[in-house]
């Protein structure tokens, strides 16, 4: 029988010929195909065409690239979800900011990986995320908000935006490990006899404890809603009691002086 020819190799690179910026960006390539948690260094190191001792060479262990993966996706995300003040209000400025955090970490899984799950970031870009937050307090408080309701409903709408972000992203992951599973509001049983309401509410496509586009909706039109009422609040509390003018008595008229007349 013919032999068979083994597949040429790949050319490997000449060691130094490669950066730290490029060791990232082709670790991005990779996670976009095998995901962060199956990120190796030689497989990487196949997938850039080097040893895997050049890119030791920059990162010692895989935590340290992924610290670096990390700061790199802060710095994406911030850029795509500041805050803006293209409207007037202020009402109208958070709901674009939160469904712009939604939307960020929906169409990139990875941002949702390395910022949420893994969570682990360089002084530089926790400085950035605290900047944001920053200034988020500060549109609040100009609207009369004191520090601390500012920070409750800026918190509120972060942990809103995350919670489902994260709820969502692990159920991908779960099912992408496995085709059968389902998310908890997945394995409800509801049926017409025992849980008349549930099935009620299915049938209008209503999905319990869904991270869903209409129950985030739901969910951030509440903190809005109790964040202006905190801000109205403010504005009674802080006006100035209307000042009423004391009526004056009438002067009493005095007697005219008369002068003494001199001895003559």
């Amino acid at each position: 029988m013919p032999r068979k020819e083994n597949p040429p190799k790949r050319e490997r690179r000449e060691r130094g010929s490669i950066d730290p910026e490029e060791i990232i960006n082709g670790a991005f390539e990779l996670a976009e195909e095998v995901g962060v948690d199956n990120l190796s260094m030689p497989v990487l190191g196949r997938h850039l065409g080097v040893g895997v001792t050049s890119i030791y060479w920059y990162f010692r262990k895989k935590d340290d690239l992924l610290s670096a993966m990390t700061d790199r996706a802060i710095e994406r995300y911030n850029l795509a979800t500041a805050l803006t003040y293209s409207s007037d209000d202020w009402r109208e400025r958070l709901y674009e900011h939160a469904h712009a955090m939604r939307g960020a970490f929906l169409t990139n899984p990875i941002l949702c990986d390395l910022i949420l799950i893994r969570s682990s970031r360089g002084p530089r870009n926790a400085q950035l995320g605290a900047s944001e937050i920053e200034h988020a307090l500060e549109d609040l408080m100009r609207e009369g908000l004191s520090l601390e309701d500012a920070y409750d409903s800026y918190s509120a709408v972060q942990l809103h935006v995350r919670g489902s972000v994260v709820l969502e992203r692990l159920y991908d992951k779960n099912k992408a490990e496995d085709a059968g599973a389902q998310a908890h509001h997945g394995n409800l049983i509801i049926t017409t006899a025992q849980t008349p309401l549930l099935a009620e509410a299915a049938s209008k496509g209503r999905v319990g404890g869904a991270p869903d586009e209409q129950i985030f909706e739901y969910g951030l039109t509440c903190i809005l809603d109790h964040t202006s009422r905190l801000i109205d609040e403010q504005k009674q509390t802080s006006k100035p009691a209307k000042r009423t003018r004391a009526t004056k008595a009438p002067a009493k008229k005095s007697a005219p002086r008369t002068r003494a007349k001199s001895a003559s």
